[in-house]
């Protein structure tokens, strides 16, 4: 087994094995208790866990008794984060610029907890460069987001496959099955399964009614 296979099998799970391997490479032994804090899962899950990096080959030690912990042996690394400073510097500024188009979908704050949990589990002198960098580059937000609560009514029927009418009262009503939504210089755009080539502009969405009923895939 591989370490991308179990990546594979679940995106959450995934993550947070990524985010494992990268606490113990940069900060050297810690204990279950306080990766299951840090993770906010119970710590079978974190010795679970443990077990599947062990298993897809990943020199992961662990030590019982109340000095115990868990660390990576032989010195191991991972290249993920080999990064120089040009490209620390362009992930910092890049981690820095503002969210607002996460705002209308109601990601902006997840987003910024993700950001800053992956500059939290960088090496030192990659963090101190990244902030050195968000210190001399800054990029504002818009004064004003617009939140349209079509956007997010759309976000959830695009995550559940939920049917949809977009100029719900009108004589004529357009069903769509919603599969992505895009942020362009026009502004949002809904794609339907049916005719991906061609975005639908939020300008011809009118009122919008979500199906109970789902779509195939």
């Amino acid at each position: 087994m591989t370490l991308t296979v179990i990546f594979e099998i679940n995106p959450m799970r995934a993550a947070r094995l990524l985010r494992i391997l990268l606490v113990l490479q940069n900060r050297g032994r810690t204990t279950t208790l306080q990766l299951a804090e840090e993770l906010e899962v119970a710590r079978r899950t974190v010795l679970r866990d443990i077990d599947a990096l062990t298993e897809a080959g990943l020199p992961v030690v662990v030590h019982r008794g109340n000095s115990g912990g868990v660390e990576l042996a032989f010195r191991y690394r991972s290249s993920l984060f080999g990064l120089d400073a040009e490209e620390a510097e362009a992930f910092g500024v890049f981690l820095a610029l503002p969210k607002s188009s996460l705002a209308q979908l109601g990601m902006e704050p997840a987003a910024q907890r993700a950001c800053d949990k992956l500059v939290e589990a960088l090496p030192e002198i990659v963090r101190s460069r990244i902030r050195q960098a968000q210190r001399r580059f800054r990029f504002e937000a818009p004064r004003e987001v617009v939140l349209d609560p079509r956007i997010g009514a759309l976000r959830d029927a695009i995550r559940n496959a939920s049917i949809t009418r977009l100029q719900a009262k009108s004589r004529t009503p357009r069903t769509i099955h919603p599969v992505a939504l895009e942020y362009g210089a026009a502004g949002w755009a809904v794609f339907d399964a049916r005719a991906p080539r061609m975005p639908i502009p939020m300008s011809e969405w009118e009122d919008i009614n979500i199906s109970a009923r789902n779509f195939g895939p």
